[in-house]
């Protein structure tokens, strides 16, 4: 009995949001027998949570950036040698497929796979189309989409449109079916406030001084957990010790899957990968779009989760003390409100994105096949045997 083994070169940006779904789909083709290859940028390769199994190739993107010719120049000078390495990485790995999750380092491996013919498919994470993902809509065979909204893609393009979500990581997904934790009239209520990979200053500001302002029955059943950055966290520690509210605090959690399912409420930003796996958990929020996003996405982020009445936003203009509490205090003061919640955040989520976005990506590339797995158990050749990218002299 044998099985088709194809191979698929992923390109995403640096960033979690971009490389968590990169992630995602890259194991869902190698469960399923395919070989995958990721091209990043150097924080990419270098970022926490990449499967060991996945070979990352850095290549220069260049930036468009600024009104300055040499700037621009430059940038695409560092496109055209991305998009020449690239395409030397499609002659040795011969993909079926090209998989562009938007930044910088997508673009040109997306110009290389349209100058090579190969299929191409990008996937969105925000409900704004990004800036790469935008350039290439009209050139790509399929477009991926994590919401049924997607502001800035042309009506002429929807025809290539598959709604399939935002793939998230499969340590959150295993908590999709575990029921929310217990939350009763004289229970603790657990809070979670996260920020980004970095923190985000406002929230260590607004929130210790928010949960301050709650009655005083509700206050007592506080304990929280809040990523701080590194020069924030004893001023946020001292706050909290003032208020007498219990918390934990820290730079970075590794746990951070047990520490959602263990959350009764969220507080934090609004980014693509925060959202997919607040909804494919089930977990009320409280989110503050970051302001400075591009094309205002993570105010764009909330739109469906607020509507199905999964979490509330606050734009960060308004979010003070008081509106915090006031928040808070609406979601919280009864155990019913916070678990209808919960389940409205759950229905909006999409616990089959990564299953789906495999299944529209097996869908292109009908030429001949790469390898043959034997399923009587001799084994293909590895990715690695099969990748080879030198630096161009």
């Amino acid at each position: 009995m044998t099985a088709v083994s194809r191979h698929y070169v992923l390109a995403a940006g640096g960033t979690g949001g971009h490389l968590i779904p990169a992630f995602a789909l890259a194991a869902e083709l190698e469960q399923r027998g395919h070989h995958v290859a990721l091209i990043t940028d150097e924080r990419g390769a270098a970022i926490p949570g990449k499967p060991a199994s996945l070979t990352a190739h850095v290549l220069p993107a260049g930036r468009m950036q600024g009104r300055n010719p040499v700037n621009w120049v430059k940038g695409v000078r560092g496109i055209m040698e991305g998009r020449r390495m690239a395409l030397r990485l499609f002659e040795s790995f011969e993909p079926t497929a090209v998989v562009g999750f938007g930044g910088y380092p997508a673009l040109p491996t997306l110009l290389a796979a349209r100058s090579a013919k190969i299929p191409s498919v990008i996937h969105e994470q925000n409900a704004v189309l990004g800036r790469v993902n935008r350039f290439f809509a009209g050139r790509v065979d399929a477009i991926a989409t994590s919401y049924a909204e997607v502001n800035r893609l042309k009506a002429k393009h929807l025809s290539r449109v598959t709604l399939v979500g935002n793939p998230v990581r499969s340590e959150v997904l295993t908590l999709r079916d575990q029921p929310f934790p217990p939350f009763t009239e004289e229970g603790l209520l657990r809070i979670l406030v996260t920020g980004g990979s970095q923190g985000a200053r406002v929230l260590s500001e607004i929130v210790p001084d928010g949960l301050a302002m709650l009655p005083p029955a509700l206050r007592a059943r506080l304990q929280v957990t809040q990523q701080c950055r590194p020069e924030d966290i004893e001023a946020v520690r001292n706050r909290y010790a003032s208020h007498d509210i219990p918390a934990e605090l820290g730079t970075y959690f590794e746990n951070m899957a047990e520490r959602l399912a263990d959350a009764h409420l969220f507080i934090g930003r609004a980014g693509a990968s925060t959202i997919a796996e607040l909804t494919a958990v089930g977990r009320p929020a409280i989110l503050v779009p970051l302001p400075i996003a591009t094309d205002d996405h993570q105010a764009a982020n909330v739109r469906e989760v607020v509507a199905a009445g999964g979490a509330r936003s606050i734009r960060q203009h308004k979010f003070t003390a008081s509106e915090l509490a006031k928040q808070i205090q609406a979601m919280a003061q009864h155990p019913e409100t916070l678990a209808n919640a919960a389940h409205a955040a759950w229905n909006c989520g999409y616990p089959d994105a990564a299953s789906d976005l495999a299944d529209l990506v097996e869908g292109f590339g009908g030429e001949p096949l790469m390898d043959v797995i034997r399923m009587s158990g001799q084994p293909a050749a590895t990715s690695s045997e099969a990748l080879a990218l030198e630096r161009a002299e």
